[in-house]
């Protein structure tokens, strides 16, 4: 009786309820009867800390195996917040190795278009925090200033200390355009000439050109199965236009050195803009004979005994005040070689 007396009071009366009403829908229906389960879902609804980190492990991952299909489907889980959860690693990279990261961003660019115009689209440019008018006194001011020499300890450590303890310091030929053509070249897919019914190839190279890489030229030896000598086979800047550095390539030519053949095999591949001036024609066609590039195009040259088969695996042309595909920007080819 004296329990339904304390009961008639509204105010114990509602707190009871209410007290029941969260333990029996939190806890005996939420996490136990009807808990909420989570399958199959798509890392671009994580928290942006967590698409960080999941950003963090794709770079990690493309550095360790260099799949390039796995690298972009990763990258296209995470939706329009890929390029803003990759510019916060390019900008905090911790402990990330800094060749991985510009790897992966080369190879993104490749084959998504540019980081910085996913960014202007979407609108995600990193934000600074915003205080609010709050006073400096704030206790969230500190941590933000903690956080911040935090990072910049571990910056010192990593750009300046973890070198010189793996013996290596990083150089600016470490982001040079060299370099970024090695990276390209590790992350593109190989040709299965299988596929197309042909043998493997005695040799075969992987071989890009980027923008400002002014020394650009590469020869290669051919070799048999038992070590002899067969020839050799190259590539190189063949043409430029316009004034100023970088140099803007119009043209590149490739070549077969066959020891059992008195002529060297050569072909000039040349941007559209290159291929329909008369002018640059007539330099050119000294060289060899002249190719227009276009995407994926097969280039064959054969000498005495040997086959070339020139693959254009990436093509990309430059932009600006220039005419349209006038220089390149980026070209990947791909040069595999056959006894005849």
């Amino acid at each position: 009786m004296r329990l339904l007396n304390f009961l008639k009071n509204p105010t114990i009366a509602a707190a009871l309820a209410g007290i029941t009403g969260i333990v029996f829908g939190l806890v005996v229906l939420g996490w136990g009867l009807l808990p909420v389960e989570w399958k199959d879902a798509s890392p671009d609804i994580l928290a942006e800390n967590y698409r960080v980190e999941y950003m963090r492990m794709t770079i990690d991952s493309f550095g360790l195996n260099h799949d390039a299909d796995l690298a972009l489907a990763r990258w296209d889980t995470l939706g329009n917040n890929a390029a803003s959860a990759y510019k916060i690693v390019f900008n905090n990279p911790g402990k990330q190795n800094p060749g991985d990261v510009f790897a992966f961003a080369a190879l993104i660019e490749s084959k998504r278009g540019s980081i910085a115009a996913m960014l202007e689209a979407n609108g995600q440019a990193i934000a600074t925090p915003d205080t609010g008018g709050a006073p400096t006194s704030n206790p969230n001011i500190k941590w933000i200033l903690i956080g911040a020499a935090l990072l910049v300890l571990g910056a010192v450590a990593f750009f300046v200390v973890r070198p010189l303890i793996f013996g290596k310091k990083l150089t600016p030929e470490d982001f040079s355009p060299a370099r970024q053509a090695q990276e390209l070249n590790r992350a593109v897919e190989k040709t299965d000439f299988g596929k197309m019914g042909l043998q493997d190839p005695i040799t075969r190279t992987m071989t890009t050109y980027v923008l400002g890489d002014d020394l650009y030229d590469e020869s290669f030896s051919i070799d048999s199965a038992a070590g002899e000598f067969l020839g050799e086979y190259g590539v190189g800047i063949s043409e430029a236009v316009g004034v100023g550095e970088p140099k803007k390539v119009t043209a590149i030519e490739i070549w077969l050195f066959d020891k059992n053949d008195i002529k060297t095999a050569t072909k000039v591949l040349m941007s559209p803009h290159a291929f329909s001036d008369v002018n640059i024609r007539g330099r050119l066609e000294a060289k060899g004979e002249l190719v227009q590039l276009q995407p994926q195009a097969q280039i064959i040259l054969e000498t005495a005994t040997l086959q070339l088969l020139a693959t254009v695996v990436d093509l990309e042309y430059g932009s600006g005040a220039m005419p349209q595909d006038s220089y390149f920007e980026r070209i990947t080819l791909e040069l595999a070689i056959w006894p005849k």
